[in-house]
């Protein structure tokens, strides 16, 4: 055979090939993966980590003085601080806060005081120059009257209009002695509004002096107690470590735990949030610790989210308490917890997968004699599995994929269809109703309280 007989017979077994490749048989063999309908105990279980806290526990915060408006010290750094898991006893040397900041502050509150000092002693100078100035005044005029009186005196035998002058000047020297005296004793209260007013600023800027002075010699931070000292947190959530701030709005430090009661601290969805109820049970594992396994409680859900960081989901705050013995425990260790949020004990359930949906109905592949669309009722679900009302029991056969000439099967149950829309629109009909009732009431705090729900929920892993 020639080389061109080769050449053209690759070619032909190349096109074939081609062929087989992009234009396989339409005739495809699917086979049927099938599942028998359970029914038994249904549990729905949330999964997520959190972090160890103590339930109770005391704060070392900054000096009380310098929560104090008058000091007008907004914040501080933390200049030094011991090592986190330290175990201190009462008074035990715990932070220093920065003195630079305070030396600063207290220097600009002595020159004012030495000013507030000086404005006193002048004012204390312009009230004596003043009042002696209108008491020189009130002098003369008591000598003008009584020149005024012998002038009157002496004018006895002289003519009427002599006589009349005289009494007027008389007149005009009283009026202007009575004037001088009125006014000697409002200058002289005036004169002490000023001392006074001086001086009271001179006390307060007396005061902060020493409310600093006193802040000074106390930014060497103390245990109040005995425990270990775990670290605050600031604005952003993140630790104290040195070179932090903290203020008289952040003013915790650290914390001396209660070790004889913990809590764990987890997050959950915003989507899922609303299933969360206080009192559900929770199995807890210790990643340090992975042969302990405890139990615990929901004990508050927070009303209020926050966004986890670089993203913009939001997440709500869950504190579980923990039963048993925590002993060997400590803060800050991750904590693994498998939330009950229902439990079902006898109940009909099928994977996920094999429900399908067409438009606004769920249906299942139901294989009896033949293959049919099977309209279910469908509940609660957790990971793999979903709880069935109506449509299929206990030993039936369905299948996790789609058969072939799906579009051709019968669509059996939709009386099931009509029972699921009248009972949603009666659903919808009855939360309007309470709506429109809940209106016309008076309005009621609320106490915060939250009922043990005895219904079920699915919360996606924090």
């Amino acid at each position: 055979m020639n080389r061109k007989t080769w050449l053209t017979a690759i070619i032909v077994v190349a096109i074939l090939l081609v062929v087989y490749l992009v234009f396989p048989s339409s005739k495809s063999d699917t086979s049927e993966i099938s599942v028998q309908v359970q029914k038994g105990p249904f549990e729905i279980l949330v999964y997520s980590s959190g972090q160890l806290e103590a339930q109770n526990s005391e704060n070392i915060m900054v000096p009380n003085q310098l929560q104090d408006r008058d000091v007008r010290i907004y914040e501080i750094n933390i200049t030094d601080l011991i090592e986190e898991g330290t175990v201190v006893d009462s008074g035990d040397y715990v932070a220093t806060l920065d003195q630079k900041t305070v030396e600063e502050v207290l220097s600009n509150a002595r020159e004012e005081l030495e000013t507030a000092i000086n404005e006193f002693e002048d004012a204390k100078m312009d009230s004596n120059l003043t009042l002696s100035g209108v008491r020189d005044q009130i002098i003369n005029a008591r000598e003008e009257v009584e020149e005024y009186q012998i002038v009157l005196d002496e004018s006895v035998y002289e003519s009427p209009s002599v006589i009349r002058k005289a009494e007027m000047d008389l007149d005009k020297a009283r009026r202007k002695l009575e004037q001088e005296k009125n006014g000697y004793v409002l200058k002289e209260r005036q004169a002490e509004a000023k001392v006074e007013r001086k001086k009271l600023e001179m006390q307060q800027k007396q005061t902060r002096v020493s409310k600093l002075e006193d802040i000074y010699h106390s930014l060497v931070i103390s245990a109040p107690k005995h425990g270990m000292v775990i670290y605050g947190k600031d604005n952003s959530g993140e630790k104290i470590k040195v070179g932090s701030t903290v203020s008289p709005w952040m003013p915790v430090i650290a914390t001396l735990p209660d070790m004889s009661s913990m809590l764990s601290l987890t997050y959950v969805n915003e989507i899922d949030i609303s299933r969360v109820k206080t009192g559900q049970k929770v199995t807890l594992g210790i990643d340090a610790i992975p042969e302990k396994e405890l139990e615990g409680e929901v004990v508050s859900v927070a009303n209020i989210g926050q966004p986890m960081p670089k993203s913009d989901a939001k997440v709500f705050e869950v504190k579980i308490r923990i039963f048993g013995d925590v002993s060997d425990l400590k803060p800050a260790m991750t904590t693994s917890n498998t939330i009950y949020t229902a439990t079902y004990k006898d109940t009909t359930f099928i994977p996920a997968e094999a429900v399908f949906e067409n438009d606004s109905l769920q249906f299942v592949y139901l294989k009896k004699n033949k293959t049919f669309k099977q309209v279910v009722d469908l509940g609660d679900q957790n990971e793999n599995m979903i709880l069935v009302r109506k449509g299929v029991k206990p030993g039936d056969v369905i299948l996790l994929n789609i058969p072939e000439e799906a579009d051709d099967l019968e669509l059996v149950g939709l009386d099931i269809y009509r029972e699921i829309k009248e009972r949603k629109a009666k659903e919808a009909e009855e939360e309007q109703k309470r709506i429109e009732e809940d209106k016309k009431k008076p309005y009621v705090p609320s106490n915060n309280k939250s009922t043990n729900p005895s219904g079920g929920m699915i919360i996606i892993s924090g």
